[in-house]
Parts: structure tokens; C-alpha cells; sequence
């Protein structure tokens, strides 16, 4: 049984988004501010929607902790919506008595009651529609909508806070926004994870930045919708995470998977990635040299990853967001009701969310690499999982020890 297991549960305009972990150890220290620290960086990034002045997520544990510490039983946890109180005829648990749907409304009250019959291309809605049997399309776009990324960063939290304890830092920063790309060369995560947390957009140049604020400022003005490409970093990992023997088992997967079931995310590659299939072999490998205190890696064209193992190099992970679906600038589609071509539905929306991506890409990367952690060293408590790392520490030290150590 794999652990550190996650589900979530909610809707966009419902009353909550509810994370459940189950695998987390005993013993680890862990407090809401671990957890809410992300959930406010979540919201952050140029470019967001109304959406974001109306939420303030904060998670509320409610089960797995005592007095700051984990029991090692399932972690629920509790991510209210303000909205909720615009949405709470519309998104009604009980079914609508006659009189309530005889009452006379207008405006926004009515727009939300009225059920959506017009698919937006590049969303779930059409494919969800059709695949679910549902005659409105809201009934789908809820549980779509990336408003669900906010518990899975919750849960990421957890996650981080688990990998903290032995010494793994998880960072990230945005490398493209539409056609402006930030080239600068990012080093060890200490050089720079502080500027990418003042960034609005979370990139390191300080011209990339205010160019990529301009593309934003021009797709908003022309009703468009902007992606990029945001990269997560991770220092600190021992090698020997994840398994060469079997498909399922290789971490480079587990972690293509969890990035790509971001919302909106298209393409995920490690270490030189796509450029690497365009290079000879002798300029994509990582050389292996001896020296005082175990063997050493020149390069990182790997990307801290061979054959689905961890090398004990930094781990760095690429993916690219389209952009968002939902427009202003509306797109051609057609009444499922009617069959008739109609302009697409618009639901409020961001011009871009690759900031706020690159945020839930930490927190994707974090529990796959927890789970591996957990599968390695065990998954009881936290004081055994330390015994067992030390021990495999000792082991590998004469050909591996980590930085600084």
C-alpha cells in the first residue's frame, strides 16, 4: 500500500474544499501556519481574477494532530469559501422547492441559478458532459475548476513539512509567461528562492518580470488568457527514492503524473528535458568522478533522476500551462440544449495563473517525493524514519554524503 494517500472532496462555489491524508507518520510537528503559509502564496501571482479577492484559504485541521504533533491516524482538513454565501441557492445540497424556483431574480442571482447548456473549448465541460450523463454543465465545471488545487496544496504542506525533517527544501519559479522567457541561470535554491517570492510573477530577472507583466496587461485588454512555464526544484534528496524494477514504481513517472494532473498543464519534463533530444549523447549524460568525499556529478542534465531513481542531485521538474480556458474574447461553440452555435460561456476567470501553478507544482512534487520517502525509510513514526535514513546514510558514505555534511 503506498503512503502518504490523499483525496479531495468539494466544489468550486460550494461550502468547503476538504482534504483527507492517510500515511502521514506519527510524531511529526505540524501546525496550520505550515499549511496556510502556501495556501496564501497560492494566491499571489499578476494576472489573477476577482476570484482571489474574495477568497482568504485557510486551512483548519481537523483530525490526525494533538497538541502540534501527528498521531498517525488520516489528517482531514477544512478549506472554507467565502463565496459560498453568492452560491448557496445555486449550489443547494436539498433540492429547490417550487416556490424557490418560481421566485422572481435578477442580475447575478439569476445568472447563477440558470443552468449552463454552452461548453467552454479547452475545459472539461464538454467531455465531463458528456461522460457523466448531465444535462448542466455546472454540475461538471465545480469539481474542474482549478479551485480544487487549493486542498492539494494543503495537503502539499503536510507534505513539505514531512520532507523538511530530513533536511529536502522544495522551490519553484515561473520561466515563462506567453512569448517572454526569464533565461537567468537559477543555481542553488538559497540564491534564489527569496527574489521568486517577491516576484509578482515569480521569476528572477527583474526585465523578464516586468515584460511578462506587460504581456498579461495586453492579453486582459484584448480579453485573452496567457500560460508559461514554471519550474520546481528540489535539494537535499538522497539517491536511491523511487524503483528501477517496475513501470509503476519509477519516480520520474509518479512525478510526470502529478504534475500533469494540474489543471491546465499540457507538457512535463526533468533535467535538459525536450532540449536534451536534440544534443548528442556526450553533451546529455552526467559524468561520475571519484573525489574526498564520495563521487561527484559535474552536470545535472539528468535532473537529479536515472531510471526512475533519485541521484542525490537536485531534482528539477518543467512544466508548461496552457492558457486558461475561459476568456472574455469568447470563443465559437454551441448550445448542447439547443444545438444551436452560440459564443462559449464565461465564468469568471484569471488572465494567467502560471505563478499560482508553479505554488501547486511544489506542492504536487512534494507529496510524490513523500511518498517515496516513506516507502524507503517506512512510515510509522517519525523517529524510526530517521533511524532507518541515518542508517542508509552510513551505508552510502563512501561513495555519497550529502552537501555539507
Amino acid at each position: 500500500m503506498t503512503p502518504f494517500r490523499f483525496v479531495t472532496a468539494g466544489e468550486s462555489h460550494g461550502p468547503a474544499l476538504v482534504a483527507t491524508i492517510d500515511g502521514v507518520p506519527a510524531g511529526l510537528t505540524l501546525a496550520e501556519e505550515d499549511i496556510n503559509r502556501d495556501l496564501a502564496r497560492r494566491q499571489l501571482g499578476y494576472g489573477r481574477g476577482g476570484r482571489m479577492a474574495i477568497e482568504k484559504d485557510r486551512a483548519r485541521i481537523l483530525t490526525g494532530v494533538r497538541q502540534g504533533r501527528t498521531l498517525g491516524s488520516p489528517i482531514a482538513m477544512l478549506i472554507e469559501n467565502r463565496d459560498w454565501e453568492n452560491w448557496q441557492v445555486a449550489m443547494s445540497v436539498e433540492p429547490l422547492s417550487d416556490n424557490v424556483r418560481a421566485e422572481e431574480v435578477s442580475g447575478a442571482e439569476a445568472m447563477r441559478r440558470k443552468p449552463v447548456t454552452v461548453p467552454r473549448p479547452g475545459h472539461a465541460d464538454f467531455a465531463g458532459t458528456l461522460q457523466r450523463d448531465q444535462s448542466d454543465l455546472r454540475n461538471v465545471l465545480e469539481r474542474a475548476s482549478a479551485r480544487e488545487t487549493a486542498a492539494r496544496v494543503a495537503v502539499g504542506g503536510v507534505a513539505k513539512r514531512l520532507l523538511a525533517e530530513y533536511g529536502i527544501r522544495i522551490a519553484s519559479r515561473v520561466i515563462r509567461i506567453g512569448g517572454v522567457v526569464d533565461e537567468t541561470e537559477a543555481g542553488a535554491i538559497a540564491t534564489w528562492s527569496e527574489r521568486t517570492e517577491q516576484s509578482e510573477v515569480r521569476c528572477l530577472s527583474t526585465t523578464a518580470e516586468a515584460e511578462m507583466k506587460t504581456a498579461i496587461d495586453s492579453a486582459r485588454t484584448e480579453g485573452d488568457t496567457l500560460g508559461g512555464v514554471f519550474e520546481v526544484v528540489a535539494e537535499g534528496l538522497p539517491p536511491g527514492l523511487g524503483d528501477y524494477t517496475q513501470w509503476d514504481r519509477k519516480l520520474d513517472g509518479r512525478l510526470a503524473q502529478m504534475l500533469m494532473s494540474i489543471q491546465a498543464v499540457k507538457g512535463v519534463e526533468i533535467g535538459l528535458g525536450f532540449a536534451g533530444a536534440a544534443c548528442p549523447g556526450s553533451q546529455v549524460h552526467d559524468g561520475i568522478v571519484p573525489g574526498p568525499f564520495g563521487f561527484t556529478r559535474p552536470t545535472n542534465g539528468a535532473g537529479g533522476l536515472e531510471g526512475g531513481v533519485t541521484t542525490g542531485q537536485p531534482l528539477i521538474l518543467r512544466a508548461a500551462m496552457k492558457p486558461i480556458a475561459t476568456l472574455r474574447k469568447a470563443l465559437k461553440s454551441a448550445d448542447m440544449a439547443t444545438m444551436e452555435p452560440v459564443d462559449a460561456h464565461y465564468e469568471r476567470s484569471d488572465v494567467c495563473a502560471v505563478p499560482a501553478a508553479a505554488v501547486i507544482g511544489e506542492a504536487m512534487t512534494a507529496i510524490a517525493l513523500a511518498q517515496a520517502f516513506l516507502e524507503k525509510f517506512g512510515s510509522d513514526a517519525v523517529a524510526d524514519i530517521r533511524a532507518a535514513y541515518h542508517e542508509y546514510l552510513a551505508r552510502i558514505r563512501p561513495w555519497w554524503r550529502p552537501m555539507g555534511r
